[in-house]
């Protein structure tokens, strides 16, 4: 992997990671490492996924694999959220 992919990927994975959160309802208690960590998988995941559903190259924005990467991110960072409130 290239330079230029590895800073797309954390780029991508910012993005996701805080459309992921403003899903999430209420005041989260991770980081922003955390964040782009969790938005950087779960981008991966998501165009996986979308992939596997053929709906990830489609004829301008690719909207469905948006949603699912931004769903996966919601569920990424409440879960991450809800183990480090009860350490």
């Amino acid at each position: 992997m290239e330079i230029s992919g590895i800073i797309s990927a954390i780029v991508i994975g910012l993005i996701i990671g805080v459309l992921g959160r403003l899903v999430v309802p209420g005041r989260q208690h991770i980081g922003v490492l955390w964040t782009i960590v969790v938005g950087i998988v779960a981008a991966l995941l998501g165009s996986a996924i979308a992939a596997g559903f053929g709906v990830a190259d489609t004829k301008g924005p690719d909207w469905i694999e948006w949603f699912i990467q931004i769903a996966l991110a919601a569920v990424g960072i409440a879960a991450l959220d809800r183990s480090r409130v009860r350490h």
